[in-house]
């Protein structure tokens, strides 16, 4: 029962790896199609690891050919012609021999068959026979190298009389480049004596630990032997030992015991993943240290655009300029007209004015005539720099427009120079045409003219009215004060002054200085109102000005940014493919080094399985 508990317990821990295997195995197949310039090699190999995690333990036989690979096959399975065997390369495919309750042969591929045959050996292993790797058809070697990630156990194969030649080193050092457990399988041992099997032993061990830096195991065999004992269905036990042969069949049923078989037939596609993962890693890596140049580009047309904008903004804020200094020159111009209405030295003509105000002539006097301030402001030419306002705001559209067009034919012309410089495989990724926009909208400040015009009049219009209207009520308060107090010195003057007694004379003459003291005062009122009335129409300029500028100023925003939209919009394949590269590539590297720590983890669990924990422990 304690052993039944352990199978069934190592049962369902290899599965729940196996599965574990399966979908990082199928998440790197969803991964690796999108990674540029991996390889179709690298996607076949996950294919392979995919089927492989399915498929019984591998053991791939490889080596020069007629080094007897096919011979030691069908000396292991006893039937002598399962594989063709002969003295020029004959094996011109991958052969996969697997357990079958019958004698069948299935292609699976153009370079792949399957035999199926009825041995018990098949039950544990599928033994996979290869072309010559220095096969003199060149399709053979590339064949056999494509293949071998999927082995779990590689024996190369090389005959007794030809032992660890160059070429053979050469095989070796790939072999171990794919990380397997490499088997060198000496054929041919029966031409040696024993002495000198054994020197070819010695021989081949110190020639892979004095080139290779390791020392595999090394196996004697002879597969004509071995086909020897299995004469007419019966097997001779010594004549098949002393073939060496058995070696094999122990090393499946020694060490390959269940856990470790299992354990080795989860590793191997495990292996091939963190393989390709590494690679793929690597080629990610790569391409984002290529796509570095990419984002220089990005960044390059970034700083194109902002410093174009820039420009813009510089050109609005140049026309808002030049519009302050109309407004301000409009502003001290008007002061100085109120300065002229205002003056002390025409007090006595404002109360003349204010005078024919209270008898009601003063509009009879200036029907058909333009009023004081009017004639003021004109003299003073008040209203010139209002005026050319409209000169100055309408040369900001064509301004704008004219390095709008000539910054984007200058964008094209660089996106359009940086594309032709991209490889094919990046290039051929460009969806859409870099190109200038076929029309330009100037609506924006053409639109803005109506709203600017209605604060020229306003400008020079109401802020006329207005002062024209305050002036005649100050010379009307001015004219009544003074003709009051005229009126009442007259009466003072009437009433006899001398008449008075002595004691009374003096207040009389000194209330009658007081009078004509504030007369003299009242004359200030009109420059000091006419301060009051500088400064509150200088805000009221800085305010329209305020408020034109922010008008112009809005339309323009709106010019820009709609012309750094056709900017955007004429280099957007370029860009829409740097920062779709970046973003698949970010996405990437992320799930691979995901898939890494997977991996880490799943390795850590095969290291673990099959083994026993003690009470208490866990992990």
């Amino acid at each position: 029962m304690a052993t039944e508990h352990v199978e069934t317990k190592l049962a369902t821990d290899y599965e729940a790896l196996r599965r574990r295997e399966y979908e990082l195995i199928t998440q790197m197949l969803d991964v690796l199609p999108q990674v540029d310039n991996l390889g179709d090699e690298r996607l076949g190999q996950m294919r392979d690891a995919l089927f492989h995690a399915d498929h019984p333990f591998l053991i791939v036989l490889v080596g020069p050919f007629s080094s007897g690979k096919s011979s030691i096959i069908n000396a292991l399975l006893g039937e002598p012609d399962l594989l063709s065997i002969g003295p020029v390369p004959t094996t011109d495919r991958i052969n996969i021999l697997r357990w079958g309750d019958q004698v069948q042969r299935m292609s699976t591929g153009a370079e792949v068959e399957t035999v199926f045959y009825p041995h018990p050996l098949l039950e544990k292993v599928s033994l996979v026979d290869t072309p010559g790797l220095e096969s003199v058809f060149q399709k053979h070697e590339g064949i056999t190298r494509r293949f071998l990630h999927r082995a779990d156990v590689v024996l190369m194969v090389m005959l007794a009389t030809q032992a660890m030649t160059a070429r053979n080193l050469e095989y070796l050092q790939t072999l171990k480049e794919y990380g397997k457990k490499v088997i060198l399988v000496i054929n041919q041992f029966d031409l040696l004596t024993a002495e000198e099997g054994e020197t070819v032993r010695e021989y081949v061990l110190e020639q892979s630990q004095s080139k290779l830096g390791f020392r595999p195991d090394v196996w004697l065999v002879s597969a004509r032997q071995g086909l020897a004992a299995r004469r007419d269905g019966e097997l001779d036990k010594l004549a098949w030992k002393n073939s060496g042969l058995s070696r094999i069949e122990e090393y499946v049923d020694d060490q390959l015991n269940d856990v470790a078989r299992l354990r080795q037939k989860l590793q191997t596609p495990l292996q091939i993943a963190q393989n390709v993962n590494q690679s793929a890693l690597t080629v990610v890596r790569t391409n984002q240290s290529a796509l570095d140049h990419y984002q220089g580009i990005s960044s390059n047309l970034e700083q194109q655009l902002g410093a174009q904008k820039r420009d813009q903004e510089k050109s609005i804020r140049e026309i808002n300029s030049e519009i302050s200094d109309k407004f301000g020159a409009a502003a001290m111009r008007g002061s100085e007209a109120i300065q002229d209405l205002f003056r002390f030295q025409n007090a006595v003509r404002s109360i003349w004015g204010g005078i024919l105000e209270l008898i009601g002539l003063s509009g009879l006097l200036r029907r058909g005539n333009k009023s004081y301030t009017l004639l003021a402001f004109d003299r003073r030419k008040a209203f010139d720099p209002i005026n050319e306002l409209p000169a100055v705001a309408d040369k900001l559209g064509p301004r704008l427009e004219g390095k709008d067009i000539q910054d984007i034919h200058d964008l094209v012309n660089y996106a359009r120079k940086e594309i032709d410089a991209l490889p094919q495989g990046i290039k051929s990724k460009v969806i859409g045409t870099v190109q200038p926009p076929l029309q330009y909208d100037r609506r924006q400040l053409q639109e803005v003219r109506p709203a600017l015009e209605t604060l020229e009049d306003e400008a020079r219009k109401v802020e006329t009215g207005r002062l024209e209207q305050t002036l005649r009520n100050a010379m009307l308060y001015l004219a009544t004060f003074e003709v009051l107090l005229v009126i009442f010195g007259i009466v003072m003057l009437a009433g006899g002054v001398n008449l008075l007694p002595p004691d009374q004379r003096q207040a009389s003459w000194l209330l009658l200085i007081f009078l004509i003291g504030l007369g003299v005062l009242g004359l200030l009122y009109m420059p000091l109102r006419g301060r009051f009335l500088e400064t509150a129409y200088t805000n009221r300029m800085l305010k329209l000005q305020g408020r034109y500028i922010e008008t112009l100023t809005g339309a323009a925003d709106k010019q820009v940014e709609y012309a750094m939209r056709l900017r955007r919009d004429a280099i957007q394949p370029l860009t829409r493919l740097i920062e779709a590269q970046t973003q698949i590539q970010s996405e990437q590297l992320k799930k691979l080094q995901s898939i890494e720590q997977e991996m880490v983890s799943i390795e850590s669990a095969l290291t673990s399985l099959g083994k026993k924990r003690l009470p208490g422990l866990r992990g």
